[in-house]
């Protein structure tokens, strides 16, 4: 109900706020507080549910039935981001989400009505346009192209233009994550001219020493909960930590029968500008090396550079013994490489085809007579056997993939790489998105492959996924592995710290 009052001395208050995708739980009754002019950092893992809360406060997600949003005490409902901008609600997020095809005053004020009347009122666009930068103590010339600014200035531009709506709350999606020193200092000053102008500011980071630089307070959560708010100088780095992983997930740990003397994979001095530097390893047949770091760490761009998907400008790739190079999937899948990509919908399955076409869409060539056309018999021969061996529900293999659960379609994306018969099985994010059983029946699958031979890389944002199904653990950041683990060394929160930097 839209109105009803709160006494409440911050500017927001969220109470009871669920968000559920296709039976998944992103969010679960969370609970956020924000005072008026307060640095306000929100932590959490991959995963956590931090950017669902994000898009709930944009007006881009609609919470579940029961969720009650307050700003400065009445009751509101945000429909939509245009809505939330007029609430007083600007998000910036990583990407920026420009225009950069405009100039910096047409991008910090379109969508603001006060400038369009019968016509754009181009002289008031200035005037908006160089106020809202001066504000935030920005030297930007306003008739400037955007894509001619370097992305602190984009930053810049974005900041004033939430302060063009006048924003109450600007929520600051992980903005250093592509400044240098000096202009991540420059972002520090803005934040404290936000707050001296009664402005909260919403702060969404990874890097601890962010977080107890420019936060006042901090909200965590975990999984999708709530965990604690607490004021900033009542909390350290470990207790921060901890109370970010601090989960009893039952996952099984699953050990190796027997890891072989012989590399299946041996990598030297892989680096690809912006992505990843100087990345060294070997993969033995029957291991499992988990690979974890926050988002940006480089752990994706890594595997596909292994699978050809992201060609590296320097170093070695080494399989069996041979020094290779992999340019292109095709050329990886001869060498016998499988690769489970991270989003299975945009890049794993064709949702509107069968189970079966799926499973043996990486073969379909060996599959075709001298005719070209599909030899249909051997084709559902392969795919039953693989429905069967994987347990994919329901055993239909003429069910369209995308009317499966998460967890059974992620079976048929594993199904379609292990018919390739591999030797080294590249899985990113394998159980995104699925239930605690599913997961554990894609460990076990994984563990069985490992058994079998296969080397496998598993990159996972879970820390007890890695947990319960690496051999080593290898922890990235910033593009370089910075610790490698062994599965009886590493724990969550050596992990993590790793991973922080702490």
């Amino acid at each position: 109900m839209e109105g009803h009052k709160l006494t409440s001395d911050y500017i927001v208050n969220l109470k009871h706020v669920s968000k559920t995708f296709g039976g998944i739980k992103a969010l679960d009754d969370v609970s956020l507080d924000i005072k008026r002019g307060e640095v306000h950092a929100l932590v959490g893992e991959n995963g956590a549910g931090k950017s669902t809360l994000i898009k709930v406060l944009a007006g881009v997600h609609f919470p579940d039935d029961g969720a009650e949003l307050y700003m400065n005490g009445e009751r509101i409902m945000i429909r939509n981001p245009i809505d939330a901008i007029h609430k007083g609600i600007s998000v910036i997020y990583q990407d920026i989400s420009l225009f950069p095809n405009l100039t910096v005053a047409e991008n910090i004020c379109i969508g603001n009505d006060e400038v369009w009347k019968t016509k754009l009122n181009w002289p008031l666009i200035t005037e908006l346009a160089e106020r809202a930068i001066a504000k935030v103590g920005g030297n930007i010339d306003p008739y400037r192209m955007l894509k001619d600014l370097n992305l602190a200035s984009q930053q810049i531009v974005a900041i004033a233009r939430a302060i063009s709506f006048n924003a109450s709350l600007i929520i600051m999606d992980e903005p250093t994550s592509t400044l240098s020193s000096g202009e991540v200092e420059n972002l520090y000053n803005i934040i404290e001219n936000l707050r001296k102008s009664n402005i909260a500011v919403l702060f969404i980071s990874h890097k601890f020493d962010e977080i107890f630089r420019v936060a006042t307070r901090v909200t965590i959560l975990r999984d999708g909960k709530f965990i604690a708010a607490q004021n900033i100088e009542d909390v350290d780095r470990q207790e921060l930590i901890r109370l970010m992983v601090g989960r009893n997930v039952e996952y099984i740990s699953m050990n190796a029968e027997k890891i072989s003397d012989e590399e299946v994979l041996k990598v030297k001095n892989l680096s690809k500008k912006g992505n990843f530097r100087n990345i060294s390893f070997e993969l033995k047949k029957g291991e499992i090396i988990g690979i974890t770091g926050l988002v940006g760490s480089g752990r994706s761009e890594l595997a596909k550079a292994i699978f050809g998907l992201n060609k590296p400008d320097s170093g070695e790739i080494i399989l069996d013994g041979q020094l290779v190079t992999i340019a292109s999937s095709t050329e990886a899948v001869k060498f016998g490489i499988g690769y489970v990509p991270e989003n299975r919908q945009l890049e794993g399955l064709i949702g509107k085809n069968s189970v079966c076409q799926n499973i043996t869409l990486s073969i379909l060539d060996s599959l075709c007579n001298p005719y070209h056309s599909v030899d249909v018999a051997k084709e559902r021969d392969i795919a039953r056997k693989y429905i069967e061996k994987l347990d994919v529900r329901p055993k239909d293999m003429d069910k369209l993939v995308g009317k499966l659960s998460g967890g059974n379609q992620q079976k048929v994306v594993l199904a379609k790489w292990l018919v390739t018969n591999p030797k080294l099985l590249i899985a990113d994010e394998p159980t995104s998105g699925v239930d605690i059983g599913a997961k554990i029946e894609i460990h076990k699958v994984l563990r069985q492959l490992a058994n079998n031979g296969i080397g496998i890389i598993v990159i996972s944002s879970e820390l007890p996924e890695i947990l319960a199904v690496s051999d080593r653990i290898f922890i990235m950041r910033q593009g370089s592995i910075v610790s490698v683990m062994d599965k009886d060394q590493a724990t969550q929160e050596n992990i993590l710290a790793k991973a922080l930097g702490a």
